[in-house]
């Protein structure tokens, strides 16, 4: 949603440039490097380098322009330009900000237009449970969630020859008694396709159903699911005490500045991005991975500033902030599970 924000903040920019460049910074938006040691809400784009190829205006010059047209933002409080990359920082109310919005935006908060004008084959959703192999059932898996997370990211879908016969294991008849098949009836599906979802290319094409079921914050799939139904947990004794949300026009960013919530609402702003930058690599393999680092900082979050803790009778500004986050948190890893095609209970 913020990078989103800074595009728009920049699109009136480069069209105004001469001739103005059919390009925009949809995508472009990076994680400044770690050894600058970047503030939560720190954003960078290699932006300038694109607009100055071929432009009579030198790529300093652009990236300084653009630094200048972030800055006049009351919401930006720096932007930069180092070794060509214009790098900016949010305000922490910006970042703060950004808990009513994903809550309010329900699924939608996963999408952006980084990937909008682009075209991607989309094969039907594979049976993984008829795949003959693992690594079948992990091919067939990445060419699906690779079309569903560029659609969320904008681009259009349509079918195509390729991808019809990638889809064969949505189509082949009979019961399924392969190595996946045992796999899902031991560990359940859920837990299979997540594991199978986060395997990268070149790592052997297997899961081991044992890890998988397992119920403990060192499997991933457990981990994400868990900090989802943490969140929604939370939310239902907030509910049970007389604590609500209430109204988003209420809700006070400056009480979500202590560092941990700082870093979740970092790892929530991302979301967007990490989907368009999985679907355009294509690899939908690190999309879950972002999920486990989402769920890492909630959990850090909610070990230093719980919303709700044991003898809470009464509410206030800061506990209905600190809800807002957890919801926030809760409908981003549900968006993000819902892509995977990976249930999000809200108790487990």
């Amino acid at each position: 949603m913020l990078t989103g924000d800074l595009d728009r903040l920049l699109a009136a920019e480069i069209s105004a440039l001469r001739p103005p460049p059919a390009i925009t910074t949809a995508g472009t938006w990076e994680p400044a490097p770690p050894d600058s040691a970047p503030a939560p809400g720190t954003y960078a784009t290699p932006i300038a380098f694109r607009l100055a190829d071929g432009h009579p205006v030198g790529q300093q010059r652009i990236a300084m322009t653009l630094a200048a047209a972030l800055r006049r933002a009351d919401w930006v409080c720096a932007a930069t330009v180092t070794g060509g990359y214009v790098t900016v920082t949010v305000t922490p109310d910006a970042l703060a900000a950004l808990a009513p919005r994903i809550t309010a935006a329900g699924p939608a908060c996963a999408r952006s237009t980084s990937l909008a004008g682009t075209a991607v084959p989309a094969p039907l959703a594979p049976d993984l449970a008829a795949a003959t192999s693992w690594a079948e059932a992990r091919r067939c898996l990445a060419a699906f969630l690779t079309a569903r997370l560029a659609e969320v990211a904008g681009a259009r879908i349509f079918p195509s020859e390729l991808a019809e016969r990638e889809a064969v294991l949505a189509r082949r008849p009979g019961p399924a008694t392969g190595p996946v098949a045992a796999a899902i009836e031991f560990a359940g599906a859920g837990a299979i396709r997540y594991a199978l979802a986060r395997l990268p290319p070149g790592a052997p094409a297997e899961v081991d159903p044992c890890r998988a079921a397992a119920h403990h914050l060192g499997v991933p799939a457990y981990a994400v699911r868990y900090a989802h139904a943490h969140a929604a947990s939370t939310l239902r004794q907030a509910a049970d005490l007389g604590l609500s949300l209430g109204e988003a026009a209420d809700f006070q960013p400056r009480l979500l500045a202590h560092p941990s919530e700082q870093a979740l609402l970092d790892e929530l702003s991302w979301l967007a991005e990490r989907v368009a930058g999985a679907a355009r690599r294509a690899r939908p393999d690190v999309f879950p991975r972002y999920l486990e680092r989402l769920a890492g900082a909630y959990f850090d979050c909610q070990e230093q500033r719980p919303a709700v803790r044991p003898g809470l009778t009464a509410g206030g500004p800061e506990l209905t902030a600190r809800l807002w986050l957890a919801a926030a948190a809760a409908t981003a890893l549900r968006a993000g599970l819902d892509m995977l095609g990976v249930d999000a209970p809200d108790r487990l």
